[in-house]
C-alpha cells in the first residue's frame, strides 16, 4: 500500500543500501564471502533474515523469547539458517564474545535500554578490529517539530527543554520527561530521543570512529497521507526526495530517525 510504503520504504531501502556496501567492503577487505553479523535487539529479524539469506552468519540477540522464535520461523521460510539468542544488549559481550563479529546493527534499542553508555560499550568489545556497527535512533529534533506541528506547543516546549539541545532553555522538571539523558528501563518506558551529537558521543565514547550520518524518514511524517495515496509516482518521488536529503546536515538533522556508523 501507499500509505506504508510512504512510512517505511524510504528507510528501509537506505538503510539495506548503505548496510550492503558495509559488508560488501568487509567481504572485499577480510577475504571471506560469509561475514559474522550480530542483530542486536533484532526482534523477528527483519534486517537479519535478509542478510543470513545471503549466506551470511548472523545472530539475533533479543530479550523476547517469542520475538526470536518468530525470527527462526522467518528464516525457514526465507530458507535461511540464523541463531537466536535471548540476550540484552549491555551483555552482548558475554553473549556473542569478545571480537566476534564484522558487523553488528543495533536498530532502535538504545531508546530502551537502562545505559545506552553501558550498551554501546558492550557492543564495541563484540566487534572485530575495522568492523562496524550500525545504530538506528529515534531523533529529539524531531520530536519536538512535529509536536510542534500538531498544534501541541506545550509538549513541544517540554520536549525542548528534555532534549539538550545547544541553547534550549531547561525547564524545571526536565529531566523525568521524554527524550531525557535518564529514564526508567523497559520497552513500557517512554522512549529516549537523541541528536546526532548525543549518538556520535555514545560511539566516540566507547572508542569507536565515527563514520557515515543519515536522516530517516526527513520528509516522510510531514508530508500528508492524502498527497500519497493511490499514486505510486508521488510515493517514488518521495523515496527520491528522502535519498537525495538523507546526509544533507540542515535536513538529516530533523530526519524522524537518525542513522550513524561506528567503526572499531
Amino acid at each position: 500500500m501507499v500509505a506504508d510504503f510512504r512510512r517505511d520504504g524510504a528507510r528501509s531501502s537506505l538503510v539495506w543500501d548503505v548496510l550492503r556496501e558495509v559488508v560488501a567492503a568487509r567481504v572485499a577487505e577480510t577475504g571471506r564471502p560469509a561475514l559474522d553479523i550480530v542483530d542486536v535487539g533484532g526482534g523477528t529479524g527483519g534486517l537479519a533474515v535478509q542478510f543470513a539469506a545471503l549466506g551470511h552468519n548472523v545472530t539475533v540477540v533479543d530479550p523476547s523469547p517469542d520475538a526470536l522464535a518468530a525470527a527462526q520461523r522467518r528464516a525457514a521460510e526465507a530458507g535461511a539458517r540464523l541463531t537466536a539468542v535471548q540476550g540484552e544488549a549491555a551483555s552482548l559481550d558475554s553473549v556473542a564474545g569478545p571480537k566476534a563479529a564484522d558487523l553488528v546493527i543495533c536498530h532502535n534499542v538504545l531508546e530502551y535500554v537502562d545505559s545506552p553508555a553501558d550498551a554501546m560499550t558492550a557492543i564495541a568489545a563484540v566487534l572485530r578490529p575495522a568492523a562496524t556497527v550500525s545504530v538506528i535512533a529515534a531523533n529529539a529534533v524531531a520530536a519536538v517539530l512535529h509536536q510542534a506541528l500538531a498544534g501541541r506547543f506545550a509538549e513541544a516546549r517540554q520536549l525542548l527543554g528534555a532534549s539538550q539541545l545547544p541553547g534550549a532553555s531547561q525547564l524545571p522538571g526536565a529531566s523525568e520527561l521524554p527524550g531525557a539523558s535518564e529514564r526508567a528501563g523497559g520497552r513500557d518506558s517512554a522512549p529516549r530521543r537523541f541528536t546526532l551529537p548525543a549518538l556520535t558521543g555514545l560511539l566516540e565514547g566507547a572508542g569507536l570512529r565515527v563514520g557515515q550520518a543519515h536522516g530517516l524518514r526527513i520528509f516522510g511524517g510531514l508530508v500528508p497521507g492524502a498527497l500519497l495515496d493511490g499514486d505510486a509516482g508521488a510515493a517514488e518521488a518521495l523515496r527520491a526526495l528522502e535519498d537525495a536529503a538523507a546526509a544533507a546536515p540542515p535536513l538529516r538533522d530533523i530526519a524522524a530517525q537518525l542513522h550513524v556508523l561506528g567503526h572499531r
